[in-house]
């Protein structure tokens, strides 16, 4: 998962990248109806896509779209989902089995996903659709000549059920190659309650707040925060939220294309800032080093288990945490709560990311699968499941599990076109989307050292004046 700050209308830079100029209608919109989640809250193809109804093998109850009978036909669907989220996935996946007839078969892949389908394309066995987190991913995919437009079904669906916003960061030079099936809000700061009860600690607002905070917490005997080291994704969110509401929107898309550079003093700041959470070595389990061998989900995890004495008593991701979450005996709304990642600067910030769902081999069970992935019919399976969010504004919001995710899914459809993408996912793969390189592994080294803030962004410049190529 990696996975919309303040806010954005998304027209494309010349090379592809996703540009945003601020609004701030839908980031109140959507930092206010994060804030309503906190302790109140509880736990190419044809026109043939659109014949045959679902007359499939198992005969599924009928949706809002209409697919074809694909009996006989496979398909391979490639994703880097895992655990709880692959399984989910897969109950999705099974109801387009039953709907169409058609076999799916889900192939675990590994990060960065556009070397992995490199690979499997130059063995002559891509999969038939991918599930890309990046927009750089998808304009790779298609500059590579390995995407496949999406069809006039899977367009139609997509107009009727997405923002013109959503939309766009699907297309590359004017032509819709992805479907965001999936959506993450990664501006969010998970809390054991019991922790917080028993040290007296209070929900914070500001960067100031939860540093008190997180002294509080440390001063009852509990470390306060769990950091996913391990995974350099978890890291640049931390670094973007700081960023975002410390620098400004203007800023942050200027630092997104590389406009400015990674040595600029805005960073430096955002990295000082950092640095008073990362930099106390007592305020991170297990230490610096401890968190660097901490993948993602044992973060979470370890952060609601251990009963009055867990590892952590906040973990710092988006609403996805919730899958994790569902792994320990913590229920959410009650003995896992959440707050907006606070402002450090004058508003705090909204980052987004997503997953979507690209053709590689173009056939009528391909589109279809698209088709029916832009549609409620899919998404609202997975939304019932927990840990997962959609941006398809035509899913009832009771679908979702609890208030705490109905609330966040609300306010991501509220923002509309307004929101600003995850900015490691904007950048070129080697820099943004690549283990044991790029943004990945300097953060990785910085929360090792954090006091080497010059280090670290000359590293950060280096590795993205290559990666960009300016």
């Amino acid at each position: 998962m990696r996975g919309t700050s303040r806010i954005i209308r998304i027209p494309r830079s010349p090379d592809g990248y996703v540009t945003t100029p601020r609004t701030r209608r839908a980031a109140a919109l959507l930092a206010a109806g994060v804030l309503a989640v906190s302790l109140t809250a509880c736990g190419g193809g044809d026109d043939d896509e659109d014949k045959g109804g679902d007359e499939g093998r198992g005969g599924g109850t009928a949706g809002t779209v209409t697919l074809p009978k694909l009996d006989g036909e496979t398909l391979e669907v490639a994703a880097v989902w895992t655990g709880a989220e692959q399984k989910n996935f897969k109950q999705v996946l099974a109801e387009f089995e039953e709907r169409t007839g058609a076999k799916v078969t889900f192939v675990p892949a590994q990060d960065p996903i556009i070397n992995f389908l490199g690979s499997k394309i130059a063995g002559g066995a891509p999969p038939d659709v991918a599930l890309l987190p990046q927009p750089g991913a998808i304009k790779q995919a298609v500059d590579k000549g390995w995407a496949k437009p999406l069809g006039a079904g899977a367009t139609k669906e997509l107009g009727k059920n997405y923002s013109q916003g959503w939309q766009d960061i699907g297309k590359v030079d004017g032509k819709q190659y992805g479907v965001y099936y999936k959506a993450a809000n990664k501006s969010l700061i998970w809390y054991n309650a019991q922790v917080f009860e028993n040290a007296g600690a209070s929900e914070p607002k500001t960067w100031d707040e939860l540093l008190t905070t997180a002294q509080t917490v440390y001063d009852s005997g509990v470390t306060p925060f769990s950091v996913g080291g391990a995974d350099g994704w978890t890291l640049t969110d931390w670094f973007e939220n700081i960023y975002l509401s410390q620098a400004g929107p203007e800023k942050y898309d200027q630092l997104a294309r590389h406009e400015i550079k990674w040595t600029d003093p805005s960073v430096k700041e955002a990295l000082t800032t950092l640095a008073e959470v990362w930099g106390k070595k007592d305020y991170v389990a297990g230490g610096p080093s401890g968190a660097l061998q901490t993948e993602f989900p044992a973060s979470v995890t370890q952060t609601f288990t251990g009963g009055d004495q867990p590892k952590a008593g906040m973990v710092y991701e988006g609403d996805f945490v919730q899958v994790n979450i569902g792994e320990t005996k913590a229920e959410v709304g009650t003995d896992a709560k959440v707050f907006p990642f606070p402002a450090v600067g004058d508003t705090a910030p909204v980052v987004s990311g997503g997953d979507a769902a690209v053709i590689l081999e173009d056939s009528k069970a391909a589109q279809a699968l698209a088709t029916f992935l832009a549609s409620p019919d899919a998404a609202a399976i997975q939304a019932k499941l927990g840990g997962f969010l959609s941006p398809n504004k035509a899913i009832d919001p009771s679908a979702y599990p609890n208030d705490v995710q109905k609330k966040i899914a609300e306010a991501l459809i509220a923002s509309g076109d307004d929101f600003r993408f995850d900015m490691s996912d904007q950048a070129p793969q080697a820099f943004g989307g690549t283990p044991g390189k790029g943004e990945w592994k300097a953060l990785q080294d910085f929360l090792k050292n954090p006091k080497d803030v010059a280090g670290a962004q000359a590293k950060l410049e280096a590795d993205a004046a290559a990666a960009y190529g300016n």
